[in-house]
């Protein structure tokens, strides 16, 4: 992927309302044929931002390059790219083919050709051909899904963008639909460019994901990069659930928890000048110390509590443990799990190489 040539270039954009700078230079090449996900908290810029690469808004400052050309002040209209909306936006009042023929009827296609290419981007993206003629109104939320992404394929962009579409469905049909949009994606090789709030959408979909934070992207990674080498505590904590404990540097090079009275063997590399911030490790790189893992001698961390709750995740086991004023989470197989009794007294341990250390 690295190796292909930048469709979507964004030179220092910015994006101002008033003293507010919602995108605040944000630079960023974006490969063809990817599937690049932009997440980030409400507020962060993302939506600023995507509504500036489809041609809804234009920068205040900075330049966007669609293959070279400058596209600022090209409408909308104008690109060779399209949108799926949130609300997918379709038209209440036309059947499933009719949506989907729009683009083609907007070009003055002949009928029996827009029938073709309407039958052709229904079947990408798994509908019925007898729905063809079915009101869109009549569809359920998912068939509705699917009716916006043929009508967008059908348009024949070189880039789709996707503003949150799945986030309005339930949680199985998400899932089914997040395949299916990679699936498409691949079998298309069209450059999806796509925002959501989902950590898991984004991690389950992407290529490269860019994490934004007040209006600028604080990393840019594949999903892997992403998710072990965080470059900063707020990409660490925002990327999925962790452990962190407040921690200071003692002179003998270990790491200090006053809320723990304990001490820690730190990762290999600190930050530089660092003396005091936070340890974290994230629940599936913790365990509980057993005979196993303690026949080689003690652990190399170790934290003493008592365990408060336990939560079912499928395949996955999760614990909630108590240490002084401190709560762990910790993550199993459920193939591996002990049974333990709520109350028990346990002790959890962890690799140093499976922590991460920021400075405050």
């Amino acid at each position: 992927m690295a190796s292909a040539p930048p469709i979507l270039q964004l030179k220092d954009v910015k994006k101002s309302f008033g003293s507010l700078n919602a995108v605040d230079g944000v630079t960023l090449d974006i490969v063809e044929g990817e599937l690049f996900t932009i997440v980030g908290p409400s507020g962060s810029g993302k939506t600023t931002l995507i509504r500036m690469l489809v041609g809804m808004d234009k920068p205040t400052s900075g330049d966007i390059l669609l293959r070279g050309k400058r596209i600022n002040d090209v409408p909308a209209n104008q690109r060779p790219t399209c949108m799926v909306f949130q609300s997918l936006a379709l038209f209440p009042h036309m059947t499933v083919g009719e949506n989907v023929e729009y683009s083609a009827k907007c070009k003055g296609i002949p009928k029996k050709q827009r029938k073709e290419i309407g039958t052709r981007y229904l079947k990408l993206a798994h509908m019925p051909q007898s729905y063809y003629d079915k009101p869109v109104k009549k569809c359920s939320g998912g068939e509705r899904q699917r009716v916006a992404l043929a009508r967008a394929l059908a348009f024949e962009p070189e880039i789709l963008f996707f503003d949150e579409p799945l986030s309005a469905i339930d949680y199985r049909l998400r899932k089914t639909l997040e395949k299916e949009l990679k699936d498409i994606q691949r079998e298309t090789g069209k450059t999806f460019v796509y925002i959501t709030h989902s950590l898991e959408e984004a991690m389950v979909m992407s290529d490269r994901i860019g994490v934004m934070r007040d209006g600028k992207l604080a990393q840019i990674g594949s999903p892997s990069t992403i998710y072990t080498k965080p470059q900063d505590r707020f990409v660490t904590e925002f990327m999925g659930e962790v452990n962190t404990i407040p921690v200071s540097l003692a002179d003998d090079g270990r790491l200090v928890s006053a809320e723990l009275s304990a001490s820690f063997t730190p990762p290999d590399a600190l930050p530089g000048g660092f003396t005091s911030g936070v340890l974290i490790v994230r629940p599936e790189d913790m365990s509980f110390v057993n005979s196993a893992n303690s026949a080689n001698g003690a652990p190399e961390n170790q934290v003493e509590g008592e365990l408060f709750n336990e939560y079912l995740l499928g395949s996955r086991i999760q614990y909630q443990v108590r240490s002084a004023e401190m709560t762990f989470l910790i993550e199993e197989l459920r193939a591996d799990a002990v049974t333990r009794a709520l109350g028990d007294k346990v002790t959890l341990t962890w690799r140093a190489s499976d922590s991460m250390v920021f400075a405050e």
